[in-house]
Order: C-alpha cells, then structure tokens, then sequence
C-alpha cells in the first residue's frame, strides 16, 4: 500500500481563473506560496487546501495547465501530455496530466525495480534544480509517449517520493490529527477522488499484478448503477482513490462514461454539517442538488454541486464528523 494521494487535480485552461471559482463558491483555501510556475517546466498549478494544515488534510486540489512553451526541464513531456490527452480525448469536460501517488523513495525504489526487471513501460523524467527528485510515469517510455494502459489499468498514474513534499510530522500520527472546534459548513478534507473505467477487473488486476497494490473494498452500489473498487494508502486521512465502473448505462456514472469516456469523475469533499453549507451554499447562489439518501455515501446526504457553477468539474460534498 502506498502512503497517500497528492491531490485532486484537473487540467484546465486557466487554473488562475478556477482557483478564483473554488475559493468563491466552494470555500477551497488558496494562497500566493501555493501556486507554483517555473521557467524551466513551463506549468502553473495551484496547490490547493480544504484545511491550511497538511496535518489535517494532506490531499490538495490542483487545478493546472502546461504552458506551450520550451521545456527545457523535461523535454519529452509536452508529447507526453499530448499521448495521455489523445487516450482520453481531448474534449473530455476533466483532463488528468496524471494521477499522483505518493510513497516513501525506498519503496519507489523498489517499485522501478520491479518495472524494470518485469520489463513493464514506465518513463523517469529527468532531475533537475526545481525538481531534484524521481518522477516516475506508468504505460509510456521515452522513446514511445503514446499512453498503454496495461501497466495501471488506465489510471494515468504518476508516482513521487514522499521525502521532497515536506509533509509535517504530525501528518502521520495515528489517529490523524482532527479540526478542532469546526464551525457549521465548514470544509474538512478530500475524502474521494473519483476515476471512472469501463473494465474494472481489468485494472485491478494491473494495479495487483505490476504494483502490488489491493483494494480496501469491491462493492455493488445498486441504487447508483455501478461497482467500485476504493483503494487506500496508509495515511487514513489521504483521500481514497474510487475507481468506478457503471454497471447501468443509464445510471448517472453510466451516462458519464458513455458521453465522455473513462477518466477523471468526482472530487468529494467532506464537510461538518452538511446543512448548514447546503444554506451556505444557497446564500451564495450556487447551484447543487441534495441527494437525501445516497448510496454513494452509506445512505447519508450527497450534495452535488451543478458542474456549471466550475466549469465543468465534478464536486460533491458529504457530512463528516470533525
């Protein structure tokens, strides 16, 4: 098992202009130090956070963009990013530039070791000052960026050592340090990132066979028309990975999969007192529909905020004890 998800992410036009619409509307925490453009890897992305304790909520949110200009710091990866956007579809409303995964280096260590001798494609991006660590891709090589799932079952996965994100210690007390005193409506952290596939034994059986990698749990979800598989990590307060696969072709999931294809879903985020943001929410006039009675969370409320209000993007919310 792997430590934690780095971050929600989304590849979008402009993630100034989302990160404007997150803080606004959803209550999302941004600042200056967290957006991130370097000369010399030509992106900007914002690093987002539900908490501004990592502590507390260590998953972030990541709208970004890569910028067309020369990379000197990875050359490779501008027809990187045009394989993975070919596999998805570049209309696709939520792009991914990758899923990030984060482990501690002897464990990616190990991980490489184990591509490399089962001879499975993976590509290693260059250090350099900004980045003086191992980025490890899954499904391409350098001398072919055309994305092949079979390495990951289609989750774009990106892998960074834990070492350089400089996560505080008291991120990985157990139990997890907890908002104190939370006020009505407030945001808690990433609980679910959501990816939506068409064969989801298939990419279970990639992530065990070449990651050795195992889901918490496999579930029917009738009312909502599909399986899912929710892989963890050791840090119990990093949000899960939720892989999806519609059962119904008609089903919300289903609708999503056969419009758009497989790729990014949701981004949940988990809230105290879910009502009181509901009102929160309604003061602001932003759009939502309240699901009473989810299946998707145990039967709890699900918010789902209309994706018109974020350009798209795909947010809910559920209650979650402080």
């Amino acid at each position: 098992m792997y430590e934690m998800l780095l971050s929600a992410d989304m590849m979008v036009p402009d993630p100034d202009g989302m990160t404007e619409l997150l803080v606004t509307k959803l209550g999302i925490h941004s600042h200056p130090r967290w957006r991130q453009a370097f000369d010399n890897h030509p992106y900007i992305a914002h690093f987002l956070r539900v908490q501004k304790s990592l502590a507390v909520a260590p998953t972030r949110i990541e709208p970004q963009v890569h910028l067309d200009r020369p990379n000197p710091g990875d050359p490779l990866f501008h027809d990187h990013l045009k394989g993975l956007e070919a596999y998805q579809g570049p209309k696709r409303p939520i792009l991914t530039h990758s899923v990030v995964l984060v482990t501690w280096e002897a464990k990616l260590n190990a991980l490489i070791d184990r591509l490399h001798r089962t001879r499975k494609r993976f590509r290693i991006a260059q250090r350099t000052q900004e980045m003086d660590f191992d980025r490890l891709w899954l499904g391409i090589t350098p001398e072919d960026l055309n994305y092949d799932p079979s390495v990951d079952g289609g989750l774009c996965i990106e892998f960074i050592p834990m070492e350089p994100t400089q996560m505080p210690a008291a991120a990985f007390s157990d139990p997890p340090p907890r908002v104190e005193n939370p006020q009505p409506g407030e945001l808690l952290r990433v609980t679910r990132r959501g990816f939506l596939v068409r064969d989801l034994d298939f990419t279970l059986a990639c992530l065990h066979e070449n990651l050795e990698w195992e889901p918490d749990s496999v579930e029917q979800l009738a009312g909502a028309g599909y399986r899912r598989a929710r892989m963890g990590f050791t840090m119990s307060h990093s949000a899960t990975l939720d892989i999806v696969e519609p059962t119904q072709w008609d089903s919300r999931a289903g609708r999503y999969l056969n419009s758009w294809g497989p790729g990014l879903y949701y981004v949940r985020l988990g809230v105290f007192n879910l009502e009181a943001k509901a009102d929160q929410l309604r003061q602001k006039g932003v759009r939502f529909t309240w699901d009473a009675a989810s299946d998707e969370v145990e039967g709890r409320p699900l918010i789902r905020i209309d994706p018109a209000e974020l350009d798209g993007q795909l947010f809910e919310l559920e209650g979650l004890e402080a």
